[in-house]
């Protein structure tokens, strides 16, 4: 099968800054009068000078029509001067980029708009921009403010816009003048679920005919819209390839979030020990049996079992599962109450978890003790994916086509 044309080829693009203001300018002086002074380019773009660091380094990509790039890293990474570069709005110190075709980019936050000007006067505008002339924009006008759902605000100047609403209109002019690349930063964070949901379906919709850079924290929707990813860690790429789960993985390998967090207690009762598989951080393998054995200590004898509830959460504190007492393996030793919980042939898929733990009288009331991220554990796998869940299943043929 024929490959598709690339639109974005970034070959060893670098760039960097200066942390303080004064030597910024001081260097940007000293540069300038050199290139005068020998009319050739003096640079020392591949030495850092002092104060300067890089917010870019050595990043090389290509992205043909139909792919997508998931661009992920913490804040500080060099994303948004990634995605700059990208829209040409700062030049890179070393290495090139070239891009072909119509671009379209939402970096930030009501970015191209006028904010003096209405709503559709700004859809003008942009389409100009982006080389449509106004006949064609009149024929996408109303798409474009029906896509948005701002019709009622769309004679209104756009500085009086609420955020969601300046990314619905972003979004909307980006997406219906059909661009050869886009380029997403975070502003869909500020959307609403069902604009969200609606973003996706018309990126569906232009992923076959674009290449996309996409970036966010969220790692549900980097998994759901990308076939590849770049991980930046410092302005380097961490990781980089299709394995898009791999490098999600790798992601918040760099996080540590799991902190234990008594959220509240009443002095009833305390947590003393607690394990999985009689270790704390424990590795399972995915289909291992998961042992929890929590030691809790009343202050007063009490001879009534308490309701114990456990939740698990994935990475991203999403909870995920959850376990509570039925059915319980437990014993008492003076005031101290041991509980073992054994859940059969675990099937999270590969990740880190962690468990919160709530402990109240009874069912459904008011807990006496909960605490957030008691433990943390990891399943391996050798299967890589980025799910909750991998569930197990038995597969049949039972037919064939024209049978």
């Amino acid at each position: 099968m024929e490959e598709k044309e690339v639109l974005i080829k970034v070959e060893n693009l670098s760039k960097k800054f200066c942390k303080d203001l004064k030597t910024s300018l001081w260097y940007g002086v000293k540069d300038l009068c050199s290139n005068i002074i020998t009319n050739k380019n003096h640079d020392v773009n591949g030495v850092l000078r002092l104060k300067e660091f890089w917010a870019v380094k050595d990043i090389n990509f290509e992205l043909r029509r139909g792919e997508c790039l998931g661009l992920i890293g913490h804040n500080g990474a060099g994303k948004s001067t990634l995605l700059k570069i990208l829209n040409g709005l700062i030049n890179p110190d070393e290495g090139k980029v070239t891009i072909k075709g119509r671009v379209c980019a939402l970096i930030e936050l009501g970015a191209g708009f006028n904010p003096i000007l209405t709503g559709r006067e700004n859809i003008y505008n942009n389409g100009a921009v982006l080389g449509f002339s106004r006949n064609e924009i009149d024929l996408k006008v109303e798409e474009i403010i029906d896509f948005a759902e701002v019709r009622e605000f769309i004679d209104m100047p756009v500085q009086n816009y609420s955020s969601g609403m300046k990314v619905r209109l972003g979004f909307a002019v980006a997406a219906q003048m059909q661009p050869d690349v886009l380029i997403v930063d975070e502003v869909l964070a500020v959307g609403d679920l069902g604009f969200i949901l609606k973003c996706f379906k018309k990126m569906d919709q232009l992923l076959p005919h674009t290449a996309v850079v996409f970036v966010s924290h969220s790692m549900p929707m980097i998994a759901r819209v990308s076939n590849q990813i770049l991980f930046m860690e410092k302005g380097e790429a961490a990781f980089q390839g299709k394995e898009v789960s791999k490098g999600i993985n790798s992601y918040y390998s760099r996080f540590n979030s799991s902190d234990q967090n008594t959220m509240f207690d009443d002095g009833t009762v305390s947590l003393i020990k607690y394990s999985i598989n009689k270790k704390n951080n424990a590795t399972l393998q995915r289909g291992e049996d998961l042992n929890i054995e929590l030691e809790m200590e009343f202050k007063e004898q009490n001879l009534n079992i308490p309701f114990i509830y456990i939740e698990f959460r994935d990475k991203e504190q999403r909870p995920i599962a959850a376990v509570f007492s039925e059915k319980m393996n437990i014993e008492f030793i003076d005031k101290k109450l041991i509980v073992s919980i054994k859940i059969p042939k675990v099937l999270f898929a590969q990740g880190v978890y962690t468990y919160d733990l709530s402990v109240s009288h009874h069912e459904n009331k008011t807990p006496i003790l909960r605490i957030n991220n008691v433990d943390v554990f990891q399943i391996e796998s050798e299967t890589e994916m980025w799910v909750p869940f991998h569930l197990e299943a038995d597969w049949q043929i039972t037919g064939k086509p024209n049978d």
